[in-house]
C-alpha cells in the first residue's frame, strides 16, 4: 500500500513539473511573439516615416512650382490690367480729341468768308454815306459771325506788334525798319486762327528785317 501511494505521489510530481515546463516554454514562446510583434510594428513605422519623408521631399518642389506659376499669373494679370488702362486711357484721349476737332475742317471752310467780310469792310469809304449802312450790315454779320466762331473755340491770331512765332505765323515777305526790332510782325495780309489751341490756319505776316 504504501509502494503504491509513493508512486502516485511520483507520478503527480512529474506531472506538475512537465506543466510547469509547460507553462515555461508558453511564456517564452509568448515573450517571443510579442517581441517579434513589437521588432514588426518598428519596421512598419519606420517604413510608413520614410514614405512621409519620401512624400514631403516630392511635394516641396511641386508646391514651389506651383507659387511660382501663380506668381507668373499675377504678373500676367497686372500686365494685362495696366495695357487695359492704357488702352482706355487712349481711348479716351482720341474720344476727346475727335470732339474737339470735329470741326477742324468746317472751320477752315468758313474763314475765306470771315476774310470776305473783312476785306469788303476795309474797301467801303467811311466817309461816303451812300455806303454807311452798307457798312453797319457788314459789321453786324461779321460780329455775328465771330461770335460763332467763338463759341466753338475758334480764335483769331492777330499778331501784329508781336514777335514772330514759327509755329503760328507765315512770313510772305520780310522789310528792313530801323524803328522795330528784327523779327518782329509789322503788318498782317491774313488772320490766322486756332481750334481748342490748335492751329488751323496760320498768320500770314510782313517781318521787320534786322
Amino acid at each position: 500500500m504504501s509502494d503504491e501511494t509513493n508512486k502516485d505521489s511520483s507520478a503527480a510530481n512529474d506531472q506538475a513539473e512537465s506543466a510547469e515546463i509547460e507553462n515555461e516554454q508558453t511564456t517564452a514562446e509568448q515573450r517571443t511573439v510579442e517581441q517579434s510583434k513589437d521588432e514588426l510594428n518598428a519596421e512598419i513605422e519606420a517604413e510608413l516615416l520614410d514614405e512621409i519623408e519620401a512624400e514631403q521631399e516630392e511635394q516641396q518642389p511641386v508646391s514651389e512650382q506651383l507659387l511660382e506659376q501663380v506668381a507668373k499669373a499675377n504678373d500676367q494679370v497686372l500686365r494685362v490690367q495696366a495695357e487695359m488702362q492704357n488702352v482706355r486711357r487712349r481711348a479716351e484721349r482720341d474720344v476727346e480729341s475727335a470732339h474737339k476737332f470735329a470741326l477742324d475742317k468746317f472751320a477752315a471752310d468758313l474763314l475765306p468768308v470771315v476774310d470776305n467780310l473783312e476785306r469788303a469792310l476795309a474797301a467801303i469809304d467811311a466817309a461816303d454815306q451812300g455806303q454807311k449802312s452798307v457798312a453797319e450790315g457788314l459789321e453786324l454779320t461779321l460780329k455775328s459771325f465771330m461770335e460763332v466762331l467763338a463759341r466753338y473755340k475758334i480764335e483769331a491770331i492777330d499778331p501784329a506788334g508781336q514777335p514772330f512765332d514759327a509755329e503760328l505765323h507765315q512770313a510772305v515777305s520780310m522789310v528792313p525798319n530801323p524803328d522795330l526790332e528784327a523779327n518782329t510782325v509789322m503788318d498782317v495780309f491774313q488772320k490766322g486762327y486756332t481750334l481748342n489751341g490748335r492751329l488751323v490756319r496760320p498768320a500770314m505776316v510782313v517781318v521787320s528785317q534786322g
